[in-house]
């Protein structure tokens, strides 16, 4: 008899096959994105993530280009470095009729290029006959869109579906449309230029003739529309291929003009340092606040509290906007009522939110869901952070009643049972079990592999907190409530105390991953006592201590920290949250190392990370991979259904690197610092362009040595203090 094994997580992201192929091509624009396979091709194959979205729905699953009826052979594809373009080169097979060949392969080109705009995805295929002989082919566009909510992709089951129409079918044109249970009307409008010779509900075909040496090119667009009446539109998608490119390109160089440039004397960190940012530009979508980081694709491709929080923390030096964006659209979507299914409470910071038919018909919490223990209190230490990095004033003053009202959460709601601990336990029983960053259903256990029993208080909660009332105290100083501010600040000590008391395990040389709902220790090494030090919370002298039992040889795979060391009961190097490596929360116990003066354990980390990076595709960082050991002469281990891009992961490198750097900017003292700097030995220079304080900039230029770190500066306009502590 089988072992049936029952997930408990019900919004668990089913694999039942492998990806087809590990080199997969995402683009993003706004709220649309689109997954597709080397070829430039989308298919129903592998885990079934292929495809183009749009606010939360799929509008085409299905678009595939044959050549007389074959696949063509592959030759190469990339997505351009500021990822706006995806290029594909494609050959013919040897075109056969019994044995006699018709034509010999590698004889026509096609280049095909798809880039998204505006809802819209624009595709060119380019066909050059390289013989010198007239050829005959017939070029097939296979097209389908079954409008699924991106949750179905996922396995959730749905018990209905709303109306498919007939498909509307004109000369060049061809419209797919569905009226879901919402009420609402997606359609999916297709445009063809010149028109196809022959076109259905499932493809066109055109009958290619090329002389020698010639050429022709077909455009296809496909406009992605959401309507809220049930009326079927005239199909029409008239955007002109090159404008519309040029207009996206111009879009993304313009999203970057804010950004400090960074280049090394190593083409494989700048390789990784630009796709990482332009992976961070790519997934910022823009709204009424401004620019926000989309968590990640394909799964989670909407506004998270938590992941925008972070994100925007590991690239505030780099640029503070999109810090300012986060805090405008989280402060704007606050909870400021009690609604236990979705996990609300006054003063509480978002979670999540989800358009799409499900999330609109209640079938899933995420419609608006303000389940996560840690956004509320990270909320406010980025509030800190931002005026530190900006001396925005202006903006904190506006921003203060939200951070108030965060405060007041934390006090009133967050600390469940008055012990000074912020624990969870979810109101909603749809919604998540686990509440903190690890929010699988087994992420948080006893030394004895049970499960523990909520309410919980998290190791790295706590940290936050300490780290928010310090933030707000600063805050609160800057704005001129000094009486306030040592309140706040009494508080934060009040609460080192008594978390170092409640969380340190002198056994395990490290803090404990919660505390249960009877207040037993869950005495489990993982990485979440990192963050203890990221935030602060941890004593001076713990600091040395856990920083060895996250590099000894348990815990550190040599790529990087795992979630889990391998003597926990559930370790497993392929589980979500259970032994798996996070880039994000690599860099956050980077960041955590340099605050103590352990900058060597934050290189460790980095040169473990960008080691990594190098057999990454692309060399873009996944949200997270296998922890299995580093292998001779082998890569990391790739997760099987790991968001790539992932905004946190693209923002990881930043984050380390500061670390490493030991750099800080203090805005309202006018003041750039170095303390301790340590560069990687594959790095000798690196040089930092257009770094803004306020109205003034600087370019740097850092020469390591033997011992030591040199820093110049090479252009220095306004008034701007340079200060190296060694």
């Amino acid at each position: 008899m089988d072992e049936v094994i029952e997930v408990n997580d019900q919004f668990y992201i089913l694999a039942t096959s492998s990806r087809t192929n590990d080199h997969v091509r995402v683009l993003k624009n706004n709220d649309m994105f689109g997954v597709f396979d080397q070829y430039g091709d989308i298919q129903p194959l592998g885990l079934g993530e292929e495809g183009l979205y749009f606010e939360g729905t799929r509008f085409l699953n299905c678009c595939k280009l044959t050549l007389n009826g074959r696949q063509p052979l592959f030759l190469s594809s990339t997505v351009v470095e500021d990822n706006s373009l995806l290029t594909v080169d494609l050959t013919n097979p040897d075109l056969t009729s019994g044995e006699h060949v018709l034509l010999g392969r590698e004889t026509v080109h096609i280049l095909r290029s798809c880039f998204l705009w505006q809802g819209a995805c624009f595709m060119k295929v380019n066909v050059r006959n390289y013989a010198q002989h007239e050829v005959q082919l017939s070029l097939r566009l296979s097209i389908d869109a079954d409008f699924v909510d991106i949750f179905e992709v996922r396995g959730t089951k749905r018990d209905s579906r709303g109306k498919r129409f007939e498909p509307a079918i004109e000369p060049g044109r061809l419209m797919l449309a569905y009226q879901g249970l919402d009420n609402v009307m997606r359609r999916t409008n297709i445009e063809f230029s010149p028109a196809p010779d022959r076109l259905n509900a499932s493809a066109a075909w055109y009958d290619v003739r090329l002389d020698a040496a010639e050429e022709r090119t077909y455009f296809i667009t496909v406009e992605c529309r959401v309507a809220e009446d049930s009326r079927v539109a005239e199909v029409g998608c008239t955007a002109d291929y090159d404008q519309a490119l040029k207009k996206s390109q111009r879009s993304s160089a313009d999203a970057r003009r804010g950004d400090a440039v960074l280049w090394t004397n190593n083409p494989l960190y700048n390789g990784w340092l630009s796709r990482s940012a332009s992976d961070l530009h790519m997934m910022c979508t823009e709204t009424d606040a401004g620019p926000y980081p989309y968590a990640g694709v394909p799964w989670f491709s909407t506004v998270f509290g938590r992941d925008g929080i972070i994100t925007a923390l590991e690239y505030l030096w780099i640029n503070p906007d999109m810090a300012r964006a986060v805090l405008t659209y989280l402060a704007q979507h606050q909870a400021s009522e009690v609604i236990p299914e979705q996990d609300a409470e006054p003063g509480k910071i978002l979670h999540e939110t989800r358009r799409g038919e499900m999330a609109a018909l209640g079938e899933i919490p995420f419609g608006k869901y303000y389940g996560s223990v840690d956004a509320t209190p990270l909320f406010v230490v980025l509030a800190g952070a931002y005026y530190d990095r900006t001396a925005d004033r202006e903006f904190v003053a506006r921003l203060w009643p939200h951070v108030d009202r965060a405060i007041a959460w934390i006090e009133e709601y967050g600390d469940q049972d008055g012990d000074g601990f912020i624990e969870y336990a979810r109101q909603s029983k749809h919604g998540l079990v686990s509440q903190g960053w690890k929010d699988s259903f087994d992420a948080v256990f006893h030394a004895d592999g049970a499960l523990a029993v909520a309410p919980l208080a998290l190791v790295e909660v706590q940290g936050y907190v300490y780290a928010a009332w310090r933030a707000a105290a600063n805050l609160a100083a800057a704005l001129g409530d000094c009486v306030r501010a040592k309140q706040l600040r009494d508080k934060a000590e009040k609460l080192r105390a008594g978390f170092d008391q409640a969380f340190w395990c002198e056994e395990l040389r490290t803090y404990a991953l919660a505390l249960d709902v009877d207040k037993r220790p869950c005495r489990v090494r993982a990485s979440n006592a990192g963050h203890a030090l990221f935030s602060g919370i941890a004593l001076p002298e713990r600091a040395p201590l856990v920083a060895q039992t996250l590099l000894d040889d348990t815990s550190y795979s040599g790529w990087g920290i795992r979630t889990v060391s391998t003597v926990e009961k559930r370790y497993n190097p392929m589980a979500y949250h259970d032994g798996s490596i996070w880039p994000h929360d690599n860099a956050l116990i980077a960041h955590g190392f340099a605050r103590y003066g352990l900058q060597e354990c934050a290189l460790h980390v980095m040169r473990g990370l960008f080691d990594a990076s190098t057999f990454f595709e692309l060399r873009r960082t996944p949200e997270l991979f296998c922890g299995f050991p580093r292998r001779r002469g082998e890569g990391p281990t790739l997760y099987p259904v790991a968001c790539s891009p992932q905004s946190w992961a693209a923002g990881a490198v930043f984050f380390m690197l500061q670390s490493c750097l030991g750099l800080s900017i203090d805005a309202p003292r006018r003041q750039i610092r170095f303390t301790r700097p340590v560069l990687p030995d594959s790095l000798t220079c690196m040089t930092i362009k257009d770094l803004h304080v306020g109205d003034a900039v600087a370019d740097l230029v850092l020469d390591r040595y033997a011992h030591d770190v040199g820093i110049s500066v090479t252009r220095k306009d306004g008034d701007l203090e340079i200060v190296a502590i060694k």
